[in-house]
């Protein structure tokens, strides 16, 4: 049983600047075949980018993709765990507010991610919303 978020997580992160048109995110989520991108400024997490977000928050409304960009659409200020965190605790902040993947951010700069899907080995607990 992994004890912490290194064991578990997707090292790597898939990310776009702010202004970023959505077709962009959408092509770069389709070349590395992801759900989800994180919105990057400076070296920081800003938001996270999924592809239901570009869905339900833009073309369902009409908006144009190759004019709205990533940090509009984007949940901003995401939830985050390091590396060194007790996966317990990124069970608990899924479950506390859920949602399905936490970046994993390393002196404030992202170096993976963790989803829902990685922690599928973890004990069972109370059901992830």
């Amino acid at each position: 049983m992994a004890e912490y978020v290194r064991e578990v997580m997707t090292p790597g992160v898939a990310a776009v600047r702010p202004d970023a048109s959505l077709v962009e995110a959408a092509q770069l989520m389709r070349a590395q075949d992801i759900g989800d991108v994180i919105v990057t400024g400076g070296g920081q997490v800003l938001g996270v980018l999924t592809d239901r977000d570009i869905t339900l928050r833009a073309v369902a409304d009409g908006a144009d993709p190759l004019t709205v960009s990533a940090q509009a659409v984007c949940t901003p200020n995401p939830v985050v765990v390091a590396p060194d965190d007790p996966v317990s605790d990124a069970v608990g902040l899924m479950r506390a507010h859920a949602v399905r993947r936490l970046p994993v951010v390393e002196d404030g700069r992202p170096v993976g991610m963790v989803s829902m899907g990685d922690l599928a080995g973890e004990p069972p607990g109370p059901p992830l919303a």
